[in-house]
């Protein structure tokens, strides 16, 4: 089996990334002409609103060989919009390529991105492209790389300073070099490559994609420079980073397998069997091999994020958001009303593949909801679900996604104990937390009053149980603890703790009152010197602070606390008042009290388990829909 290296290519928007991918494609001899963003023939932009736009919106997984060596190479969207795609690439990586604009310098998504994989610890090269470009400084981007990104960034070509890294990160080579000893040249990079494959140091290349310049080097670099790909003949382990339709086998899903194997016929989930498995090339192998990423068909409903085998083998902590999360709910529109159940299943299908969407259908009044990461992804959406389904839709203005908290102290009760066979009583204490606190549960009973195994329905259920609080958001910074309950030895059902559950909570959280929380920004602003009295007084205006302020090459940079409800549209704001030279990133900080006297609702997405006679037929599957629809 030929060494492997999972990599994937990073960057600021419009930073050459894409056309870097299409050049590394060209040399290795796996296309024969590179293709081109702007002409919508890039390669790895396969969707049609990737080829019309000019940018990715998609992950791609491609495969090509050098010097031996496969290469599984992913390239990932560019815009602060398409975060999760970038977000969920890195569960498959060993290594990765930021690409950075040597006419644009580092940028803020730029730092985004260096500083979420350091603290991943998945190596990294640096690459500086458009050095041909009128502007492009390299020892200005050198500069800011070293000042803002890491102070271990090393041109391999600079031998000096490759000696000096070599020295100051191994002790037995500084020793030696202090004792007056030679250190062979070998052996120094030697040293360099084993530190960059651990992630300790940064190789920085330069050159040109777009003429070709300096991309065989990238090549080069990636097999000296980043880890290859470990194989463990172990249990089966490995992790679905994209899912997509194939219109031949239906759905596909992009695994990274990081032990064991996988074949033709194997049984995953109950009684599916894989039906076909392909390799990132897109070849019919039959088999994916520890190390290695491929698609495997045949497994219904198989979602982003879940584990194939042993997931606590996985090599890291799998997390949806957390790079950044949707903030705005839009509801979707089709024009013509007959089409809403198309459109229904069409966003539902989509929610599939980004599970960040969420798409929410409201059935009482056939109200479809997904949650959006901004504007440019609306408008995509808006696209896909015309080009991909044929189905024309609108969107509503978007709103923010709020979640709230229990207000006061209150004591839920549940007791489902008719019609029978049924038997699950509970008392759950609901408290308010602190900001931040997320979800804190506990029990105070025994397992002579409710057995083990009913517990833990009970503890199944809460996530389900807080989908929704009385305002209808998700539920947050609340203690929970379980003081009291019964079950009967008789008539106790098996998933009767799991109906009682969100019951009881919201019960209490009727009781003790909501209170609404709103999402607030941590929002870093670069700006020119004649932008920023403006820019401090429209952060004021927006209930916003400017929590610190200094200057960096030329330009000043304010950190601010703002509420994403009134800030939401500020970056086309921002382009315009400064002619398109100011910057702003944004992540989310956390949620607070909304203003006192401000309430915002939306509507539930399943029966409201305090109808009880409603609650309890759904329950029963004796009305349309069950109770936990989403």
């Amino acid at each position: 089996m030929k060494s492997i290296r999972n990599i994937g290519i990073f960057a600021h928007v419009d930073a050459g990334k894409t056309t870097l991918s299409e050049q590394l494609l060209k040399i290795s001899g796996a296309i024969r002409t590179a293709g081109s963003v702007d002409k919508g023939t890039a390669h790895t932009d396969r969707l049609p609103v990737e080829r019309r736009r000019g940018i990715s919106v998609k992950a791609t997984c491609v495969e090509l060989e050098w010097k031996d060596v496969r290469i599984h190479l992913i390239d990932t969207p560019g815009h602060v919009d398409f975060m999760s795609e970038i977000e969920r690439s890195t569960w498959a990586l060993d290594g990765a390529i930021l690409v950075i604009s040597a006419a644009e310098g580092v940028e803020p998504q730029t730092e985004l991105l260096f500083h979420t994989f350091q603290r991943q610890n998945i190596p990294m090269i640096l690459f500086l492209n458009k050095i041909d470009r009128e502007g492009a400084d390299i020892q200005r981007t050198m500069d800011e790389i070293r000042e803002q990104l890491t102070d271990q960034a090393v041109s391999p070509e600079d031998t000096e300073q490759l000696m000096e890294t070599v020295l100051g990160q191994d002790d037995e080579l500084m020793e030696r070099w202090l004792e007056g000893e030679e250190v062979p040249k070998d052996k120094i990079r030697q040293c360099f490559q084993r530190l960059c494959r651990e992630g300790r140091t940064y190789p920085v290349l330069k050159g040109s994609a777009l003429k070709g310049e300096g991309t065989e080097a990238v090549l080069d670099a990636i097999i000296g420079y980043l880890p290859e790909a470990v194989t463990k003949e172990d249990e089966s382990c490995g992790i679905v980073f994209a899912v997509e339709q194939d219109p031949r086998l239906g759905l596909g899903a992009w695994v990274r397998m990081f032990s064991g194997s996988l074949e033709n016929r194997q049984v995953l989930r109950g009684e599916h069997k894989i039906s076909q498995i392909r390799d990132a090339g897109g070849h019919d192998t039959g088999r994916l091999q520890s190390g290695e990423i491929g698609m495997l068909f045949g497994i219904p409903d198989i979602r982003v994020g879940e584990p194939i085998g042993r997931a606590d083998l996985l090599p890291r902590h799998i997390d949806l958001g957390s790079m950044g999360e949707p903030l705005m709910s839009v509801q979707a529109v089709p024009e013509d009303p007959e089409a809403r159940e198309e459109l229904r299943k069409a966003c539902q299908i989509l929610s599939l593949e980004d599970p960040l969407l969420q798409m929410k259908y409201v059935r009482q009044t056939g109200e479809i909801h997904l949650q959006v990461m901004g504007h440019i992804h609306q408008e995509v959406l808006q696209e896909v679900l015309e080009s991909r389904f044929g189905l024309k839709a609108h969107f509503e203005k978007p709103t923010v996604i709020y979640k709230e908290t229990i207000a006061t102290p209150a004591t839920g009760v549940a007791v489902y104990t008719m019609p029978k066979p049924c038997w699950a009583i509970l008392h759950f204490l609901i408290e308010p937390g602190e900001r931040g606190s997320g979800i804190r549960y506990r029990s105070e009973v025994g397992f002579r009053e409710i057995p083990e195994r009913y517990q833990h329905q009970v503890e199944q259920a809460l996530p389900i149980a807080l989908r929704q609080g009385r305002l209808g958001w998700e539920v947050t910074d609340v203690k929970i603890t379980l003081v009291d309950g019964g079950y009967h030895h008789i008539h106790t059902h098996p998933l009767d703790f799991i109906v009682a559950t969100p019951w009881g909570i919201q019960d209490g959280l009727e009781k003790g009152g909501s209170r609404l929380l709103e999402p607030v920004l941590d929002v870093t602003f670069y700006l020119p010197e004649e932008a920023v009295g403006r820019v401090m007084s429209d952060v004021a205006a927006m209930r916003g602070e400017v929590t610190d302020s200094h200057t960096e090459k030329n330009r000043t940079v304010l950190l601010a606390r703002i509420p994403a409800a009134t800030s939401m549209d500020y970056s086309e704001q921002l382009k315009i008042l400064t002619g398109g030279r100011g910057d702003m990133t944004v992540r989310l900080s956390g949620y607070q009290d909304a203003p006192e006297g401000f309430m915002a609702a939306r509507p539930r997405f399943s029966v409201d388990p305090l109808d009880t006679s409603k609650y309890i037929l759904a329950a029963r599957s004796a009305l349309e829909g069950g109770i936990f629809d989403l």
